[in-house]
Parts: structure tokens; sequence; C-alpha cells
């Protein structure tokens, strides 16, 4: 697997900068975010000549893009809000060839209507879901006319907050272009942490073979708490690398959730780890 990192990481007034950042600490690979290239997250348009700058930045310092970043509330409770999401990933999909990914990271959403990574009592309730299924084969229509992937998340605040759910989606929909991004910190709803083995277990087992992309940060309590750098929390990360490899996966590796002090820290975690589970 090959250690990566979101590029919201550094914090440079330029992408040149934030590129430097990430090569200075021997990574090759970055989840890629349009704001570190001074642009909203999801920009409403992206030039060509934009697309061939930063591919140019990449190119020098032999960096490559693992996915982009293309997430909106697929479940929000007003559609106008869906539907501009949807015209951004538009964009956004015509732009990931050409920087040298197929992979877009989505967020499968909450009904908070504030904050999309927020959990929602309403998150359960089949409209919900039947708003996720609409809003992902469209999405899903974008992604077959630019040939990319799409790649969800399981994490307990959003309304795929299971496997299980997970799995389900991917059957209903039943689309080659829809895959899994695996983080291990975001399974453990409230009272499940001692439950650890196997929640990791079946996540793998059910999703394995859909994994596109796996992100590496950790959590010290079950619920929404996956919010802790890679190696300094309670996930058993010999299992969790363990099962990338049980399962044949060895894509990228995203460190996310964590300081820029925190990288060199991080990453020498990762590898050290990496190097046990062959």
């Amino acid at each position: 697997m090959q250690i990566g990192i979101h590029v919201n990481t550094f914090r440079r007034p330029t992408l040149a900068g934030v590129l430097d950042a990430v090569q200075a600490h021997g990574l090759r690979c970055v989840h890629f975010n349009f704001k570190a290239a001074g642009m909203p997250s999801m920009p409403r348009e992206i030039g060509a000549a934009v697309c061939r700058r930063i591919a140019r930045e990449l190119a020098a310092r032999e960096i490559a893009v693992a996915s982009l970043s293309g997430t909106f509330n697929m479940i929000h409770p007003d559609v106008s809000v869906r539907r501009e999401g949807l015209d951004r990933l538009e964009g956004l999909a015509a732009a990931a060839r050409p920087l040298g990914t197929s992979v877009i990271a989505l967020c499968t959403g909450t009904r908070d209507p504030e904050d999309m990574w927020r959990r929602h009592p309403a998150n359960a309730s089949p409209d919900a879901w039947n708003d996720l299924v609409d809003t992902m084969a469209a999405a899903l229509k974008i992604a077959a006319k630019h040939d990319v992937t799409l790649a969800v998340e399981p994490e307990v605040s959003n309304v795929i907050d299971s496997a299980g759910k997970a799995w389900f989606l991917l059957d209903e929909l039943g689309s080659p272009r829809l895959k899994v991004i695996m983080d291990g910190a975001n399974l453990f709803h409230a009272g499940q942490l001692a439950q650890m083995h196997q929640v990791l277990d079946n996540a793998f087992e059910l999703l394995g073979p859909h994994i596109v992309l796996g992100h590496a940060k950790d959590l010290r309590q079950d619920g929404e708490a996956g919010h802790v750098p890679a190696g300094r929390g309670l996930l058993d990360y010999d299992r969790y690398l363990g099962l990338f490899r049980k399962v044949g996966f060895d894509g990228p590796l995203i460190l996310h959730s964590l300081a820029e002090a925190d990288v060199p820290g991080c990453v020498a975690f990762l590898r050290e780890r990496l190097k046990e589970c062959v």
C-alpha cells in the first residue's frame, strides 16, 4: 500500500507550497481538494488551463492524485442543494482524468441541513434512503459520462452508517462505478468498540472486493469519534492493515484528521506497521 495524505493537511498560500510540503515528507500520493489551488472544494467551473497548471505542479514533484474530493450532502433536506451538488460534481468529474485520477470521494450525507458530517435521526428513514438512491443514480450517470468511479465511505454520522448499509447500496444500484472507501475509525457506533475485531472483520468481508481507497486515522471512543491522528488512539492497526492485505487491497492509504505537526510521526507509524503486516 502507498501512504498518501489529504492536501488540506497543509496550509500554504499557493498550490506549489502545499505540494512542496507533501514532497518534503516523502509522500507521493494525495487526496486532492481544489481548496489547495485557491478554489472552492467543488468549483462551479474548472477550466482546462487550470487542470493543466495543477497537473504540471503535481508532475514536477512526482505526486499522484489518488482521489478528488467531491463531497456534498447527497440527502440534504432541500432538493435544490442536492441538485447544486450534482451540477458541481459534473465539473469535478470532467477534471478527474486530466489530473490523473479516476476516483471521486463522496459523502452520502445526512438530514442535518447545516453540517453534512453531523448525525440526524431522520437518516434512518425510508425517505432518506430513497433520496440517496436517487441522488446516487444521477451521480453515476455523470460518472459514466466522464469514465470515473465514485467512492462512498461508511461512517456513523451519515445515512450509510455501516458496512451493511454500504453493501445494500452497492447491491441496489448494481453499478461497477460505485466503490468504497474504508476508514476503520468511522465504523463504530456507540457501544461497539468492545467488538472492534468483529466490526472490522465484518466490514472487510462485506466490502473487501469493492475498496478503492483506504483512510488512516484513529479514534479514542466509539460513536462520532474518528478524528484522531493515526496511531494515537484505540484502533487496532495491525488488524486493520492486515485486513487490507487479506482482501488483496494494495492501493492508496490516505492520512487525514491530523495537524501538520503530526505528519512525521503518523507517516513513521504507518510505515512501521506496514512492514509488520506482510
